[in-house]
């Protein structure tokens, strides 16, 4: 019997603890690991507003998989289709050709994009939180505009460029808000004629921020913001961007040069290619995350419909890193045990609790059952967050830049990454072609002809 051929494709929170969990069940060299990823690292998302602000390094959240792994074989692209009658992925190489993948046991992580929506200029003009790269370049743009804004004797112009504008009022708009307002805090000590014209705000077509914390603790982060001197509207969104100005649904135009756009996720359009069932994109998987009539097909994490059996008022698991950390060990488990023909494990996890940084000694965490906030809240959230990276060189790099930081300050100087002051779009850096349900029947059975053509049936 050949060796199975298990293909993860993601290098998130679930692809990256699916293979590790993997590699400690299967003897080595007793299966064929590989991984589908665009990049050779797994991201750290929680603490992407930080790298934005300055606070820590790129390189302190982006954990290599080569040192995370033992035997797992990287195939650089995105996972642009599935055929699942030929058991093959279809990959789309960073060259821009496509090249097959086959698969006995396939598990499916791709994550999600940033939701956009229909709004005139959104896409040219607002920039993103999602990546490690946007997190960079935001940071040198905000700091680019109060060095122009300080260099300008026009009022108007000082106004928009002093003027930042965060839509989306979930953990990453929070955060990001809360983090570069405290950036532009320290760049201000510069330039203090500009200290009362600089202005955030943060804007939600919800009637609440973070309502996942609970109605005591919203309210709270709610105060808190506000303490801040962050302007908040809810129930308000945008209805245009321009390269000056940002008009919201209730009227209001505000000068303006920055938006930040985090108002939400898509479930990648990988998973619509394997023409099953999808719940608002996420791809529908059984208690035991198998594809319910592809018996060698699971998914997990932010893409996936997980039934969430642990709590009856949700249907489905929510789309966080912890729930897909988790699922992660259900999955290499069940994969190993569907190769031995064994029962498979249904998936149950009780919610461990919430934390929110919202930078400096601001936090707000809900652990188990318990609402914290003050120090307790930052030793919760700064602990919880250390111990859920899973890398120890990481673990020591976040640790050193939270102690400079905290005896030095910050820094806020730029890099040089907004130079030519232009937004680099997150629609643009997301937009992958993916392939119809029908296209990767086609091109799979295709690409795996011209790959038994070239090396036999093996």
């Amino acid at each position: 019997m050949s060796r199975p051929r298990i293909v993860v494709v993601g290098a998130g929170f679930g692809g990256l603890h699916t293979l590790r969990h993997l590699e400690r069940r299967i003897p080595r060299g007793m299966a064929d690991i590989a991984l589908v990823a665009p990049h050779d690292y797994m991201l750290y998302s929680p603490l992407l507003p930080q790298v934005a602000s300055g606070m820590l390094t790129p390189q302190s959240v982006a954990m290599s998989v080569h040192r995370l792994t033992r035997d797992t074989r990287l195939i650089p692209g995105h996972a642009v289709g599935v055929d699942t009658a030929d058991r093959t992925v279809v990959v789309r190489r960073p060259t821009g050709e496509l090249a097959p993948c086959p698969y006995d046991r396939l598990v499916l992580a791709p994550g999600g994009l940033t939701r956009s929506f229909d709004i005139p200029g959104l896409s040219e003009h607002a920039y993103g939180a999602k990546t490690l790269a946007e997190a960079v370049l935001l940071r040198d743009h905000v700091l680019a505009q109060l060095e122009l804004a300080n260099d300008s004797r026009d009022p108007l112009e000082r106004e928009e460029r002093c003027r930042f504008i965060v839509v989306g009022g979930g953990y990453t708009g929070v955060e990001t808000a809360a983090s570069l307002m405290r950036l532009t805090e320290e760049a201000a000590r510069r330039y203090p004629e500009l200290r009362a014209a600089i202005s955030w705000h943060l804007v939600d077509i919800a009637p609440k921020v973070l309502p996942e914390l609970g109605e005591r603790l919203g309210r709270k982060a709610l105060d808190m913001l506000r303490g801040m001197g962050i302007e908040v509207r809810l129930k308000v969104t945008v209805r245009e961007v321009t390269a000056d100005k940002v008009v919201l649904t209730d009227g209001r135009a505000l000068p303006c040069r920055t938006l930040i756009w985090t108002a939400g996720v898509a479930p990648s359009p990988l998973m619509t290619t394997l023409d099953k069932p999808t719940d608002h994109g996420r791809l529908e998987v059984g208690a035991d995350l198998r594809v319910p009539g592809l018996d060698d097909v699971f998914a997990l994490g932010d893409a996936a419909a997980v039934p969430n059996l642990a709590h009856t008022e949700h249907t489905y698991c929510p789309p966080t890193a912890q729930y897909a950390s988790r699922q992660a060990a259900t999955v290499a488990s069940n994969v190993v045990a569907s190769i031995l023909g064994r029962p498979l494990d249904e998936f149950r996890h009780r919610d461990m609790g919430l934390v929110v940084d919202l930078s400096g000694k601001d936090a707000l965490a809900r652990v188990l059952k318990f609402d914290l906030s003050g120090p307790p809240a930052l030793a919760a959230t700064r602990g919880y967050h250390l111990a859920a990276v899973p890398s120890t060189p990481a673990r020591a790099r976040i640790l050193a830049n939270w102690g400079i930081r905290a005896l030095t300050g910050g820094e806020v100087s730029r890099l040089g990454f907004a130079d030519d002051g232009r937004p680099s779009s997150f629609v643009d850096k997301e937009a992958v072609d993916y392939l119809d349900a029908d296209t990767s029947r086609r091109e799979g059975a295709r690409l795996m002809e011209n790959l038994r053509a070239r090396y036999g049936e093996d």
